[in-house]
């Protein structure tokens, strides 16, 4: 099986800054694409940032030029460096995987979700 760990969530002040990480653990064949999506309480779950295995990346509009993914593919490991983070950044942070594990099928794995707090 395959497994994703978030870490790095906390309660950080407007203007402040949090990097999640995200491992991927198991029988891994392959991982073609890494990613991040939020989940604020009564709204539909969204993409935050996602990474290709070629590192292509495609992020939110609401995002741009304050978030960055990053990937160590040695390490299975993907980033989320948030800065100059907003309010409105306060959610639930999911890590999310396509990958192929060693068994064959190619599934979309879920990490538990990391909580993210901005406030004063």
């Amino acid at each position: 099986q395959v497994q994703l760990v978030e870490s790095g969530g906390g309660l950080v002040q407007p203007g402040g800054s949090l990097r999640l990480s995200c491992a991927a653990s198991g029988d891994i064949f392959s991982i073609y694409s890494m990613g991040w999506y939020r989940q604020a309480p009564g709204k539909q779950r969204e993409l935050v940032a996602a990474i290709t295995s070629g590192g292509s990346t495609n992020y939110a509009d609401s995002v741009k030029g304050r978030f960055t993914i990053s990937r160590e593919n040695a390490k299975n490991t993907v980033y989320l460096q948030m800065n100059s983070l907003k309010p409105e950044d306060t959610a639930v942070y999911y890590c999310n995987a396509d990958v192929t594990a060693e068994t064959g099928p190619r599934v979309n794995s879920w990490g538990q979700g990391t909580q993210v707090v901005v406030s004063a």
